[in-house]
């Protein structure tokens, strides 16, 4: 029997890239996916094909984490046994432009704290409690390579990554004494949508961020945050460092 069986597995962002690896990983482990993110009409057009993969049940929730309120009526409505969630995945984040930071836009500033500070922030809040309560839980946050060195026009980004690291620590120390896990999983260049969010859907940009180099897939992601919450009880996966064998840190890459 897989060590995730039933377990609700809820995962933010879970309509593309990242996000979209664990809910096909975790649904291979037989867990019981709760999938949350602002595309509605990308979590179900998953849903089918996850459920051929092994999940146990799905769910998809409409959820954009920078709203307080909707974080709270989303989790709180929860009936059981979705209610009770046994693994987090703080997956949903985004970078906004490649500015220096003089120049940067106010807008892009706004929405990646929203979302990579504060929406973290929210949906823990909610979340963590009731694993308190039931003696049981992991928190998975996606943190990133930016996080350990900043690079030059991403300054923000790079700060609220920074944030989540010393989030990440700061709850894996106020949750000593319960049997809580928390890990952070941080990878380097991904080959998802994440740069064409960036630019803003300029494809051709974004494409050119990739050249030259193998960089990770999102299902090699994925598969590092099954790894981590699959380890047994007793053992909590502090931080894993994920980059292609083309990336030393957010600075140096091979490209051929």
């Amino acid at each position: 029997m897989n060590k995730l069986q039933d377990t609700v597995v809820f995962i933010t962002g879970a309509s593309a890239g990242i996000g979209e690896a664990c809910a096909h990983a975790f649904a291979a482990e037989g867990a019981r996916l709760l999938l949350a993110a602002r595309r509605m009409e990308r979590l179900k057009e998953m849903e089918p094909k996850l459920r051929e993969a092994g999940a146990a049940d799905v769910r998809t929730i409409e959820l954009d984490v920078r709203h307080s309120d909707a974080v709270g009526a989303a989790i709180g409505a929860l009936p059981e046994p979705w209610s009770n969630i046994g693994v987090l995945v703080n997956n949903a984040g985004l970078s906004r432009g490649l500015d220096k930071l003089y120049t940067g836009k106010l807008q892009d500033w706004e929405e990646m704290i929203d979302t990579n500070i504060k929406g973290v922030l929210y949906v823990t809040r909610c979340v963590t409690p009731g694993m308190v309560a039931r003696g049981r839980g992991h928190i998975i946050n996606l943190g990133s390579t930016a996080g350990e060195m900043t690079y030059p026009n991403g300054a923000v980004y790079c700060a609220t990554k920074a944030a989540l690291k010393s989030i990440n620590d700061g709850l894996r120390m106020d949750l000593l004494g319960t049997p809580v896990r928390v890990t952070s999983v941080d990878p380097g260049m991904v080959e998802t949508e994440f740069s064409e969010v960036r630019f803003r859907g300029d494809k051709e940009r974004a494409g050119k961020v990739y050249q030259g180099l193998t960089p990770l897939t999102a299902a090699d992601v994925a598969d590092a945050i099954v790894w981590a919450a699959t380890r047994p009880a007793h053992v909590n996966v502090a931080h894993v460092l994920l980059t292609s064998i083309h990336q030393a840190n957010s600075l140096l890459f091979h490209r051929e």
